[in-house]
């Protein structure tokens, strides 16, 4: 069933309005590939008026700069409490909008509204230092906000990225304007009045759906705005990094792609790990950053695992992601579908075997069965490029100091994983792997209270945890000349 849609206009300065041109672009349901609505489409003249609000309101006499953290503590603690109020609301539209089964995106919000009142007890934990400086000086540093921000979101887990950016950039005291993907922008508008709601002032959050070569453009150039705060794909966050550089040196956070390894030793228990690393791919039908796209299985178990990785796939049910008996929905968009198609089709051409799935299911929405493929090699294509869809690859491995060095072949640097019983192995593996998570007998891990990011190609920065604050803090030393003697 459609989900009532309350918002579809731009959201600036705790107003909702039209766009400025007047125009407007469809969101389609990934489920049917029909029309939910039309949405106000914002380009430059609707950012400059978001900058302009949300400048307005980081102006050091407004009404969000003089209050005490412990009071952004508790606004934030208020909107997590609309979020959980709304939620059953929320998980449908993110649903209906995305794609994403209707339990992933509850569990999503769960997650989430954790995360926000724990970043909400970081807003009056932010603090200084006294520094021993040499000579007759009282040297300490300050904290303080980076100033307007730009949050650009994902199509993947529009609420999950919402929550996150907003809730740490507004801890850390800065303002916001907001651009979600133009594929889901409807749950973003949603936690906008939502925003408002809680009592946070006029001009903090704004929100300007549009397309990315408009009105994310627009904001990666504004002269005012002081840093982005992107997750998306590492040729848009290319771009994001050469606009800041092309205009005021905008400080930027990235959180973009990955092609995460995950090892599989002959020591480890098979059924688990087997059932593991298909949630860590398949999940949210594959669109996932950290998905394990890359999964290496040692030699002695490797025909036993594929053999039980295909049987695991197999009992996947596929369907509308509003029945919560099903597993996996469709892909977000029919280009989507289509690339990950075209993906299939590569891996079968460069000699890569697909065991199960792999194909269109019917000719509605955009679902394609969980695909697995063995006797992948390194050089191939479905082995190097992140896929971004419900694909798994499996490859083979010997020792593990043959598979780090395949592991950290990669321009990307996101997850990493391994499943073994011995110790010194995991150990070993954690310290040379090149990624910024790593998991051991488990997978997927992203814990809201450990840092989030990779290394090379998929980003720069850290989400979550208590590092998270500091991505929207620029610190500043200040020294007083102290006399010699009373």
């Amino acid at each position: 069933m459609k989900p009532d849609i309350k918002y579809t206009k731009l959201f600036i300065n705790n107003e909702w309005v039209d766009a400025r041109s007047g125009k407007t672009f469809v969101t389609l349901t990934p489920h049917e590939g029909t029309v939910i609505t039309r949405v106000a489409e914002g380009d430059k003249a609707d950012i400059d008026l978001a900058v302009s609000a949300a400048k307005a309101a980081f102006h050091r006499n407004s009404e969000w700069r003089l209050l005490d953290a412990s009071q952004r503590c508790r606004l934030l603690n208020k909107f997590a409490d609309l979020i959980q109020r709304d939620a059953k609301y929320l998980a449908e539209l993110e649903s209906y909008d995305n794609g994403m089964n209707i339990n992933k995106a509850s569990e999503y919000i769960d997650s989430r509204i954790k995360f926000m009142r724990y970043c909400a007890s970081l807003a009056d934990k932010i603090q200084g230092d006294t520094i021993p400086a040499d000579g007759d000086v009282f040297t300490y540093t300050l904290k303080q906000p980076t100033g307007v921000c730009g949050l650009i979101l994902p199509w993947n887990s529009p609420i999950s990225n919402f929550v996150t950016k907003v809730t740490t950039a507004l801890a850390a005291g800065c303002t916001v304007v907001v651009k979600p993907a133009e594929q889901t922008p409807l749950t973003a508008l949603v936690l906008a009045e939502l925003v408002k709601e809680a009592g946070i002032p006029a001009g903090v959050v704004n929100v300007v759906p549009g397309m990315g070569s408009a009105a994310g453009s627009s904001l990666t150039h504004h002269p005012d705005v002081a840093m982005i705060s992107f997750t998306g794909s590492v040729e848009v966050g290319k771009l994001i990094q050469k606009a800041a550089g092309e205009t005021n040196l905008k400080r930027v956070t990235l959180e973009l792609g990955g092609k995460s390894p995950l090892i599989i030793m002959n020591d480890a228990d098979v059924n688990t790990a087997v059932r593991y690393a298909a949630n860590g791919v398949f999940a949210n039908q594959g669109q996932v950053c950290i998905a394990a796209s890359r999964l290496f299985v040692q030699s002695s178990i490797y025909d036993e695992f594929v053999k039980k990785a295909v049987e695991e796939a197999k009992k996947i049910k596929v369907g509308n992601p509003a029945d919560p008996t099903n597993h996996q929905g469709p892909q977000v968009s029919e280009a989507m579908m289509k690339k990950v198609l075209g993906y299939i089709e590569t891996g079968k051409k460069e000699g890569a075997k697909l065991l199960t799935g792999g194909k269109r299911i019917g000719t509605e929405g955009y679902y394609i069965e969980p695909a697995v493929f063995a006797d992948v090699t390194d050089d191939m294509t479905i082995a190097k490029e992140e896929i971004f869809g419900p694909v798994q690859s499996i490859l083979k491995l010997d020792t593990l100091e043959e598979v780090l060095g395949r592991a950290n072949n990669t321009s990307y640097g996101l997850s990493a994983g391994i499943f073994t019983n011995n110790i010194n192995i995991a150990l070993q593996f954690a310290k040379h792997v090149e990624a910024g998570i790593v998991c051991v007998n488990t997978y997927p891990a992203g814990a809201y209270q450990a840092p989030f990011g990779g290394f090379k190609d998929s980003g720069i920065g850290r989400e979550r945890g208590m590092e998270c604050v500091n991505e929207f803090l620029e610190i500043k030393s200040v020294s007083i000349a102290q006399p010699k003697k009373f």
